[in-house]
Order: C-alpha cells, then sequence, then structure tokens
C-alpha cells in the first residue's frame, strides 16, 4: 500500500478538525521560501488530492478566519483545482456524491469572508461547481443567492452579490442548447429581483453621493457595480427575443437617464480616489450593456437605436458632455454610434423589396437621424475637436519622439485610446455618407490654400487635423480631389518649410502622401516625391523622419513602382535610412527602420549591392544588443532574407555572421527558437538558394535538421526545400555525411504523415536520384522497396503513385544495375519470379499512367520503360503493348510540329545553356536556379529525344527478333496507336 494512503486512512479515521491539523500543517509548509520544505509539502497534497475526504477538509480550513491568509488562499487554490479534476463523475478519482453534496451545502452556508481576494476566489469555485451542477443537482443555489443578498449585513449582503454575479456569469457563457434552455428559464425567474435589486442598489448610491461619507459610497456604488453586472448577464444572454420583454426594455431605457445621473455625479467626487475609479467602471459597464445588446440582437435594439445616437452624440459632439465626460466614456459613445452606422443589420438591399421590415425600420431611424445639420456637425467636431494634437502628444513629442510615434502607430493601449476610435469613426461615417459629407471636407480644405503663419499654432494643428481627414478619407476622395496639382502646388511648398514649428505639418503632409500613393499618384510626380523623402530623412525632427521612412515602404510597395525612377536616389536614402536605424533606440522603432530597409532591398535586389557595406556590418553589433528582443530578431533575420536575395552568390562574405545565425535560429534546444524558426529555416534556405558553393560550416548546419523534422510542425515544407536545397549544392558531400540519418528519418515520417507529406519526402528521394543516379539510389536503399510496393499494390492515392513511378523511373533509367538488384530483393519479398514481378509491375505503370500530370514525368515513364528493350524476355515481350502505348502518349505530350518545315520535334530538349533575359519586374536567377539549368542539361528527359528513343529502341528490338519475329510483336498494339507512331517517325 502507499504510504500516503496510508497516512490518509489514519486521518480520515479522526474526526474532521484532527484531520484538519494534519493538512493544515502540510500546507504551512507549502507557502514556505524553502524549497526543500515546499518541495516535499507539495507532492504530500498531490498524493492527497485523490484522497476521499481532502476536499472536505480543505473547506474547513479555508473558512477558518482565524488562519494565516497564505494556507487559506492556498487551500481555496487546491479546492479550485480539485473542481477541474475530479468533480464530473466521469473523471478518474471523482469525487463520490455524497462528499460533493456535503461541499455544496458547507460552500454556502456562510457568505462571511473578510479577505476580498479569497472572496473571489471562493465566488469563482462555487460557479465551477455550478456549471456542472446547477440547477439539477444544486436547486438551492439560487433561491440561497437571492436570500442572502438581501440581508442588512454589508458583508454578508457584498460576498453573496459577488458569488450571484460569478454563478451568472458562468451560465450564461455555456453554450449547449439544453444548457442555454435552462439559463433562459432561470433568467426568466430572476429577472424582476436582479432589477429591482440594481434599482435598490442605485438609488442608495444616488442619495449617499452627497452625504460626504465616503466609505459609504464607495460600498453602495460596488454592490450598484455587481448587481448591473448581473443584470448585463442577464439581458444580453438570458432571453431569445428580449424586445418582447417589457422588465427587459424597460432597464435597457432606463440606462439613459441612470447615466446621466452617474455622469453628474462625477462632478461630486475627486478625480483622484477609489470612488472615482469604481463610478467611472459602472459608468463602463452601462455603456458595454448597451454595446453586447446591440451585438447580441440587433433587431431588438431597433427601439434604442434613437436614443442612442442623441446620448451619444448630445455628449461627445456638443456642450452637454463638458466637464463630465472622460476618455473611455467618449470612446465607447463613439464605439456605440459606430456600430449602429456599420450593423450590417440595419442596411437594406439595393432592392428594397427584398430587405425584411425589420431592417427598414432600422434603416429608416438611421436616415432620420442623420440628418445633413447632424452629419455636418460630427464631422466638423471630429476634425476640429478629435483631431487635433492635444498638448500632452506634443509634449510627448518633444520629450520622447519614438514613444510617440509607437502611440501613432498602434502601441499596447492603442485598441482603447481615444485617436484610433476617433479615426476609425470618421473613416466609417465618411463612408456610410460620402455624398453628404465629401463638400464639407472639401470646404475645409480650401479655407486652408497655401502656407500657415508658424507663428500662429492653433492654425497649424487645425491644418494637421485637415490634413489627416483628408489622408483617412482618401479613397472616398478619389473622384472630388486632384491630387497631383494639389502636391505639386501645395503639399510639396509646405515640406519645404524648415521651421521648427511647422514639423508638425511637415509629418502631417509626407503621411498624407503615404495615404494617396496607391489611391491617385502620378508616376511621373515620383521623382519629385524621391527628392522631397530625401531631404525629410534629413530632418532635424526624429518623428519627420520616421514618418518619412514609413512613406517610403509605401512608396516602394506601391504597384506602379518603377526601379529605374528609384534608382539615382537609392544610395542618398539607403544611407539615410541606415543612420536613422543607428539613431533610433526603441525596439519598436528599430523593427519599423529595418523593415522599410528590407522592402528597399527586396525591391531593387542587385542593385543594392554597392550600398550594403555599412548595414552588413551593423548588423552583428544589432543582433548582439536585441539578445532579450525576439521580436527585434525576427526583423533582423527577415532583413537579412532579402540582403541576401540581393547579394546572390556574394552572400557568402556574409557567412561568420550569417550561419551562426541560421544555427541559433533553427536549434530546437534553443528557447529562441520558438520566435526565430520561421524566418530561421527562410534565411536558411534562401543562403543555400544563393549559395554559389557548400562549404564546411554550411553543411554542418545540417546538424540541425533531424529534431525538425521530428516536430512534423507547418515549416516541413520549408525543411523538405533546404534538403533540395542541399542536393542540388553539393549531392555527394551532402549524401555522404547526412544520408543515413536522413533516410531514417524519412521512413519514420512516412509511417505518420500526410499524404502531402509522402509526395514531399519522396520528391526529395527523386531529386536525389536526378542529381545523382549512382549514390543516390544507394543512399536511399531502404527507401526504395517503399515504393516498389506501393506501384506493385496500385497506392490509391494518384499524386502518391505518380511520385511513386518518377521516383521508379529514375532507378530504371539512370541505374540498371541498381534496379536489377531492387527487382531480385523484392522478387524475395513477394516470394515471385523476378520476371513475373517485372511483369506486374509493368502492367501497373501502364494501367496508372494517367495518375501522372507533369509532362516531365510523362517522358520519364516513357524512357524508363522503353530502356528495357530491345528484349527477349517473354513477360517484357507480353507487355510490349503496354510500353508502346505509352511512348506514344508520351510523344502526344512533348512533340510539337515545326510550321515551317512540317517535322516534328521534342519540345522538352535542352541543347545549352541559355541566360534568359531578365526583366525589370523579374527576380534574376538565383544560384540554385542556375544549378538546375546546368542539371537539366544532364536529365535524359531534357538531352534525350523521345523520338529518337523509340526509333532506335524499336529498330534494336527488330534486329534481335528479325523482320517475321518483330511484325508479330507489332500486331499487338493497336492499329491506331500504330498509325500515330509512324506519323511521329516520319523521316527516320
Amino acid at each position: 500500500m502507499n504510504p500516503n494512503c496510508a497516512v490518509w486512512i489514519r486521518m480520515v479515521s479522526m474526526d474532521l478538525n484532527s484531520a484538519s491539523t494534519v493538512v493544515l500543517q502540510v500546507l504551512t509548509q507549502a507557502t514556505s521560501q524553502d524549497t526543500t520544505v515546499l518541495k516535499p509539502a507539495e507532492e504530500q497534497l498531490k498524493q492527497w488530492e485523490t484522497q476521499p475526504g481532502f476536499y472536505s477538509v480543505l473547506l474547513n480550513i479555508f473558512t477558518n478566519h482565524t488562519l494565516d491568509i497564505n494556507v487559506r488562499w492556498l487551500a481555496v487554490l487546491y479546492f479550485k483545482n480539485g473542481i477541474d479534476r475530479y468533480w464530473r463523475r466521469v473523471a478518474p478519482h471523482a469525487l463520490s456524491e455524497e462528499e460533493k453534496s456535503t461541499l455544496r451545502a458547507g460552500l454556502i452556508t456562510n457568505f462571511n469572508e473578510p479577505v476580498n481576494q479569497i472572496a473571489t476566489q471562493i465566488a469563482v469555485l462555487i460557479a465551477k461547481v455550478a456549471r456542472l451542477d446547477c440547477p439539477r443537482q444544486w436547486p438551492e443555489l439560487i433561491p440561497t443567492l437571492i436570500e442572502s443578498v438581501k440581508v442588512q449585513d454589508d458583508l454578508r449582503q457584498h460576498r453573496a452579490l459577488l458569488t450571484f454575479y460569478h454563478v451568472t456569469k458562468t451560465l450564461a457563457s455555456k453554450r449547449l442548447a439544453a444548457d442555454r434552455k435552462l439559463f433562459y428559464d432561470l433568467a426568466s425567474g430572476i429577472y424582476s429581483f436582479a432589477c429591482s435589486l440594481w434599482n435598490h442598489h442605485t438609488d442608495t448610491f444616488l442619495q449617499q453621493v452627497s452625504s460626504g461619507n465616503e466609505a459609504a459610497v464607495l460600498s453602495s456604488l460596488e454592490r450598484t457595480l455587481l448587481s448591473l453586472k448581473v443584470l448585463r448577464k442577464l439581458t444580453v444572454n438570458g432571453f431569445v427575443e428580449p424586445h418582447k420583454n417589457m422588465e427587459v426594455m424597460g432597464f435597457l431605457h432606463g440606462i439613459f437617464d441612470r447615466l446621466k445621473q452617474f455622469l453628474e455625479c462625477s462632478r461630486n467626487i475627486g478625480t483622484d480616489n477609489v470612488c472615482r475609479d469604481r463610478l467611472e467602471k459602472t459608468i463602463i459597464l452601462f455603456t458595454k450593456v448597451l454595446l453586447d445588446f446591440l451585438d447580441q440582437h440587433p433587431f431588438s435594439f431597433t427601439p434604442l437605436i434613437q436614443r442612442s445616437l442623441e446620448f451619444s452624440v448630445s455628449y461627445v459632439f456638443t456642450e452637454v458632455g463638458e466637464g463630465v465626460t472622460f476618455e473611455r466614456f467618449i470612446v465607447q459613445c463613439m464605439n456605440l454610434i459606430k456600430m449602429i452606422v456599420k450593423n450590417y443589420a440595419y442596411k437594406p438591399s439595393k432592392n428594397f423589396e427584398d430587405s425584411s421590415p425589420e431592417t427598414l425600420e432600422a434603416h429608416k431611424i438611421k436616415m432620420a437621424f442623420f440628418t445633413y445639420p447632424t452629419l455636418t456637425e460630427i464631422c466638423r467636431r471630429l476634425v476640429s475637436h478629435y483631431f487635433l494634437l492635444t498638448e500632452e502628444e506634443l509634449t510627448m513629442w518633444e520629450e520622447d519622439p519614438e514613444g510617440f510615434t509607437v502611440e501613432e502607430t498602434g502601441g499596447d493601449s492603442w485598441k482603447y485610446s481615444l485617436r484610433p476610435c476617433t479615426e476609425v469613426l470618421f473613416m466609417d461615417i465618411f463612408h456610410e455618407y460620402n455624398q453628404t459629407l465629401t463638400p464639407v471636407l472639401l470646404e475645409m480644405m480650401q479655407t486652408l490654400q497655401g502656407p500657415t503663419n508658424v507663428e500662429d499654432m492653433n492654425a497649424l494643428l487645425i491644418k494637421d487635423a485637415v490634413y489627416n481627414a483628408v489622408g483617412l478619407a482618401a479613397y472616398e476622395l478619389f473622384d472630388s480631389v486632384d491630387f497631383d496639382q494639389w502636391f505639386k502646388n501645395q503639399l510639396l511648398p509646405e515640406l519645404q518649410v524648415i521651421h521648427n514649428r511647422y514639423k508638425p505639418l511637415r509629418r502631417r503632409v509626407i503621411w498624407l502622401i503615404g495615404q494617396w500613393i496607391s489611391v491617385k499618384f502620378k508616376s511621373d510626380l515620383r521623382p519629385m516625391l524621391y527628392e522631397a523623402i530625401c531631404n525629410l530623412l534629413q530632418d532635424q525632427d526624429l518623428v519627420v523622419r520616421i514618418e518619412t521612412a514609413t512613406t517610403l515602404k509605401l512608396t516602394v510597395d506601391d504597384f506602379e513602382f518603377r526601379t529605374d525612377q528609384f534608382l539615382p536616389y537609392l544610395e542618398t536614402m539607403f544611407t539615410l535610412l541606415f543612420q536613422l536605424l543607428q539613431q533610433v533606440t526603441e525596439c519598436d522603432t528599430k523593427m519599423h527602420v529595418l523593415h522599410v530597409l528590407s522592402c528597399v532591398i527586396e525591391r531593387v535586389n542587385m542593385q543594392i549591392r554597392p550600398y550594403v557595406g555599412c548595414l552588413v556590418q551593423y548588423l552583428p553589433l544589432l543582433w548582439k544588443q536585441s539578445e532579450e528582443h525576439n521580436m527585434l530578431r525576427c526583423a533582423i533575420l527577415t532583413t537579412l532574407i532579402h540582403l541576401v536575395q540581393g547579394l546572390g552568390a556574394d552572400s557568402k562574405n556574409l557567412y561568420p555572421f550569417l550561419l551562426p545565425v541560421i544555427q541559433l535560429s533553427t536549434d530546437v534546444s534553443q528557447p529562441p527558437h520558438v520566435y526565430l524558426l520561421e524566418d530561421g529555416l527562410e534565411l536558411w534556405l534562401v543562403t543555400l538558394e544563393n549559395s554559389p558553393c557548400i562549404t564546411p560550416e554550411l553543411l554542418r548546419i545540417f546538424q540541425n535538421m533531424s529534431p525538425l523534422l521530428e516536430l512534423s510542425s507547418e515549416n516541413l515544407r520549408t525543411c523538405f526545400k533546404i534538403i533540395n536545397g542541399y542536393i542540388f549544392l553539393s549531392s555527394t558531400e551532402f549524401l555522404q555525411t547526412y544520408a543515413v540519418g536522413l533516410c531514417q528519418s524519412f521512413c519514420e515520417l512516412l509511417r505518420d504523415i500526410t499524404t502531402e507529406g509522402q509526395v514531399q519526402v519522396l520528391k526529395v528521394v527523386e531529386n536525389a536520384l536526378k542529381v545523382n543516379p549512382v549514390l543516390g539510389p544507394q543512399m536511399f536503399q531502404p527507401i526504395l522497396p517503399c515504393v516498389f510496393r506501393g506501384i506493385i499494390e496500385g497506392e490509391r492515392y494518384p499524386v502518391v503513385m505518380s511520385t511513386y513511378l518518377g521516383v521508379m523511373g529514375r532507378v530504371l533509367l539512370q541505374n540498371t544495375s541498381f534496379f536489377s538488384s531492387l527487382l531480385s530483393e523484392m522478387a524475395h519479398k513477394f516470394n515471385q519470379e523476378m520476371d513475373q514481378l517485372l511483369g506486374n509491375m509493368i502492367e501497373m505503370w501502364v494501367d496508372r499512367m494517367d495518375n501522372i500530370t507533369q509532362p516531365e514525368r510523362r517522358k520519364l515513364s516513357a524512357l524508363a520503360l522503353l530502356s528495357l528493350l530491345p528484349s527477349d524476355n517473354s513477360v517484357i515481350q507480353d507487355k510490349f503493348c503496354g510500353i508502346i502505348n505509352i511512348s506514344v502518349e508520351g510523344l502526344h505530350d512533348v512533340m510539337t510540329e515545326d510550321p515551317e518545315t512540317g517535322t516534328y520535334k521534342d519540345c522538352m530538349l535542352m541543347s545549352h545553356l541559355e541566360e534568359p533575359k531578365v526583366t525589370e519586374d523579374e527576380e534574376p536567377p538565383t544560384e540554385q536556379d542556375k544549378r538546375k539549368k546546368t542539371l537539366a542539361l544532364k536529365d535524359p528527359v531534357h538531352t534525350v529525344s523521345l523520338q529518337q528513343f523509340i526509333y532506335e529502341k524499336l529498330k534494336a528490338q527488330q534486329e534481335l527478333l528479325g523482320e517475321q519475329g518483330f511484325q508479330s510483336l507489332m500486331e499487338t498494339v493497336d492499329t491506331e496507336i500504330v498509325t500515330q507512331l509512324q506519323e511521329f517517325l516520319q523521316g527516320f
């Protein structure tokens, strides 16, 4: 018997208090900072957690308020974890029904936990039990909670309300139909009570808020918040058709008046205390109820559309909100407007008759609200008030320019900050009502023509805001703004104003151009823009330089980018970008500038070679400095990928830095691989593709591959490309060094991999046989019997069968002696004669020829089977008809007629190495592309004329058998096939 079990048996034979003493001692040890005490205690508790009575003891401990808080906290956590593991009936070591019944009763006996954190954990664990047992096994839970929240004792009332919220939240999250039905029943039964409870606590708070008793105000506000959280879950998740329930709609309609009351209360509560924080959370929760309800029940929300828009617009866009609103509340109101404007349920079909009455009603309410004056006021207010750079933002610009740019481009707080929310609302409203708002924005543009006085900061900020609006609405303004003229006459001169106060406009103008570059910007103007970018990359202000780099990226990424226009500015831009990369210090900013550099390198490709020396020298230092910043290292890897592609064969000079980077990034035993692996593999691949020759260090990195293949991750495809890269680069050295281990990995993969994965493995083998016909079959010998068996047994997946035939075709055509030994081995395994097995293979090959779709592989099959001729072997002669059929099919695939001579020629033949002309839009061939071209010149598929090969094989067969014997053999072939063959062989 396990000694721990024996200890437990002795314990449970005692009374509960005695057992609690033993467990308490171990729990106390488990809170120790000394690992020699902590570890044995944790092990002991782990042994006990499956023993009957353990959770009753834990309940006894954490409900004893005289014990140490840390010990009670730990007891609650062990109890909570036990619910997850052992409460379900089907769980291993499941708790008995008797003990669960006792525990349920004990959990709701008293709601008097004095410690907030422990009270929250107890509420959560009660909710976990409720999720599994309520209401069927725990019908008394909800009635007990309802009674407990009515008591006068403040502590008990709060704890019961906290538990009520967590139980409601948990039950509302269940998604099975039966569970949803139970929650609907529960919501219907308790909604009236929940409403009256919330109203009671809300009225109490409103009465107390002016009393000056902060403790009483905070207490009632806390209860208001919890009761509102309960109502939110019941309202949003508790009804199928909530608009048919008068109490639900009454509550929702009442939210607006309550919100006004709470906003007014904010005048009487200080700006920096706990009450203020709780008040703002409650106000935000009101808006969340509306937003959630709109999201879940758009048509039930229809009666609330008018009031929601009136309320939100008045508080956000008029003086009503002055002095009472705060940023997060404004964000929520804007989200409410945006959700109503964009809601798909409220948009009628192009043919109004196809729209539902509910949609038309909602649309009518929207159109009635968004009149010309309302839309104009919203637009003007967004631009002239919310788009203005604030004092805080301008201060941040001066004191922390990099932090400013990160915030502007989407920092951690971006989602809930005001600026992006206002910009998104502006774009949504402008898109929805562009015919109304376009003239309004154009008028604002007209008033800002010409330069602005640098002494008038307000005028500068207004122009910045209007330009922001014009950039955001670029697509909508396409037909209304002559951007090319505006660029030349207005924007370009503004970029040339170098006064320090003008820097917000220099930054905004270059951003604005970036927004329009892919919308409407004449190609002929690009050199003027490049000139301006070169100047701005030397601007005295860092924010302007970073924004300019962003616009440069958008410019080179654009579809109409032309390298010839860009090249005269390349050296200057690249040098200035590199200087910017060195100057910035924040990880996010360095990543951004690196990304711009990568885009430039990618677009100009080999043209970058004269200018990358400084970057190549700096990257090792940056890599070392970024040891703790894996995302920055990912950006460096991306830059290296484009750098290697741009340098081509010259990238070999980077190997002292490059290869250790690849080694670290692709080593699964190193923790950083979690972040770096994908980019590291891509860098490894492009390094191989651009390598002029193998080096010992490049060969050595392949040691990382075996564990990568074992991962069988989404990166497997790249791994296969890397293996192929080594085969093309140096097949002999690579196969002699790694083929044994690689073959073993492949054999394991083939047992448990998708069809696509099998094909990828077999393509590697096929490439090895193509590149090295002598060594390839020997090195991958363990895989070839599997291939042979797959052909004989008629592999059912066409794509796999096609690859099998490609592999076997290479062996048969290019290494006859190895094929003979393989045939002998397989004949022994199948317990058949070699000739019989060969006949079966040919028959299956002929039968499944249609599985092969690639012309190269179809020609290979014809060449391979023809290589069996001439032969006096009766089995081969028996299959002669099939061989000729495949050969004629192959001729149809590869032969093209010369229109001048009327003769046929093999279109797959390559007579010499031609360097194809590369257009500006095409990438130049990599070293691997050149290797593949050289290999093709040695490949029978591209060097042997199928037409001539057939003629020679038939002639040899004729000489072997004599005229009469050969004629008898030809008579086995269909006459139509013979006619086609004769037509192809004319002239021989």
